[in-house]
């Protein structure tokens, strides 16, 4: 199976206008035990509640019975359960869970569209991309904005765009590739499953669902259309200076040359959004004026946020001025709360697996936040932690178990994990000849 999708890519890659009529087949029994396999048990289970140890009872029947039906058409997919978690902004994020039925034929048809997408995408898109992360992201932005010619960045924000989605538009981009009428009923299937929230089904006329496995690649589908394509082969030719951009799914980053060009293309982005039911969240959409030629690293409105870091102009070792990071302040006041949480739930759980658990969250943190230039927010990370740990198993009992003396033995003993930078966004790995 691994090799028919190779075939794909390769096929995509060689004939960029070529159109595949005969894709269905390859989601065959071999095919969607292989997706079981890499599926993660640990999931919420959807709206029927059954779950991947469940569905592996009976494996083979299981699978037997679903491609029969999709053959003879029968399948039809059941409505995503809708729940919500806390965004990182404030408020809630809707997400969608498919039944893992679902998930499966939804993987399968996800692997089948990034074999041939993948040859399509652009070098300045990395969202739920494979070999591709926010890091890569981060080193992409830095050349871009490091070369002594932009001045400019525009930080934008596509309201809901999840939520937002044209079907139809969406449908149309991908009978650009996929003209196998199966495999386009599936997608659309998918699409229009509907909603269960609190035992009521909604129909779904627009979006496709967070939570979905096939959501990520018809995301960036929609976007390569929409905006990659779009300001690759028309903006960037009508204006005057130099152009960029860096797009992590619905989070995108546009760099200029000139301030004549920034104003051209913010008023042809958003007519170019309302023309595919999109438009720009106004609060969180920012022109930012770099400070490349002075001494000022930070005012506050020559900066910008993007992937949880605030990007500044300051200056490195050498004297000259590049862009540098920090974790934003939102997104460290975020992380401090939810650590603060944790120890306060977990404070009586024995020492030694207490500290276990903790280092492990930190070093996740830190593998993410350990980049170029954010020691400084790390080691704040580090030491509100130390805090943190320190008030609370105090509480353990009436009577106090340290003060920072005795504290500072028990941390001989059990050691909170330092921070140290791992990432260097200083060395370009991925796309380095889009900004050439």
């Amino acid at each position: 199976m691994e090799t028919k999708l190779k075939r794909i890519a390769e096929v995509a890659r060689a004939k960029p206008k070529e159109r595949f009529t005969s894709l269905v087949h390859l989601v065959n029994e071999e095919m969607l035990v292989n997706c079981h396999r890499e599926m993660d048990g640990s999931k919420a289970p959807g709206v029927d509640g059954v779950t991947k140890e469940i569905y592996e009872e009976n494996l083979q029947e299981n699978i037997k019975d679903l491609v029969a039906r999709m053959k003879r058409q029968a399948y039809k997919p059941k409505p995503v359960k809708r729940i919500y978690i806390e965004k990182e902004s404030g408020g809630q994020r809707p997400l969608g869970i498919p039944t893992y039925e679902d998930k499966l034929v939804q993987s399968a048809v996800a692997k089948i569209l990034s074999a041939i997408y993948e040859e399509d995408f652009l070098d300045c898109s990395f969202g739920f991309r494979p070999k591709r992360n926010c890091h890569d992201a981060l080193r992409l932005l830095g050349g871009i904005v490091n070369k002594p010619e932009i001045d400019y960045v525009v930080d934008t924000d596509i309201k809901g765009f999840f939520d937002n989605v044209d079907h139809d538009w969406l449908m149309k981009f991908l009978d650009h590739r996929v003209q196998d009428p199966n495999l386009q009923r599936l997608v659309a299937r998918f699409l229009k499953a509907g909603i269960m929230e609190d035992g009521v089904k909604h129909d779904s006329k627009k979006g496709t669902p967070q939570g979905g496995v096939c959501s990520p690649v018809l995301a960036n589908l929609y976007l390569h259309q929409v905006v990659d394509l779009w300001f690759e082969r028309k903006m960037r030719k009508v204006l005057k200076g130099k152009a960029y951009m860096v797009r992590y799914a619905d989070d995108i980053i546009f760099c200029f040359q000139y301030k004549e060009d920034v104003k051209h293309f913010y008023k042809a982005l958003v007519r170019r959004l309302e023309k595919f039911e999109l438009e720009l969240s106004e609060g969180k959409t920012n022109i930012v004026r770099l400070t490349k030629d002075s001494d000022d690293d930070s005012d506050g409105n020559s900066t910008f946020d993007f992937l949880g870091f605030t990007h500044y102009m300051g200056k490195c070792r050498d004297g000259i001025k590049r862009l540098k990071r920090k974790t934003s302040k939102e997104r460290l006041r975020r992380t401090i709360s939810r650590f603060k949480k944790w120890i306060k739930k977990n404070k009586e759980t024995p020492i030694k697996e207490f500290m276990k658990r903790i280092n492990h969250k930190l070093k996740g943190t830190y593998n993410y936040f350990a980049v170029s230039d954010n020691s400084r927010s790390l080691y704040k990370l580090y030491q509100e932690v130390r805090k943190l740990i320190f008030k609370w198993l105090n509480r353990r009992s009436q009577r106090k178990s340290f003060d920072w003396e005795s504290f500072s033995d028990f941390l001989d003993k059990h050691t909170i994990v330092r921070p140290r930078i791992k990432v260097n966004l200083y060395k370009i790995k991925i796309g380095i000849g889009y900004i050439q």
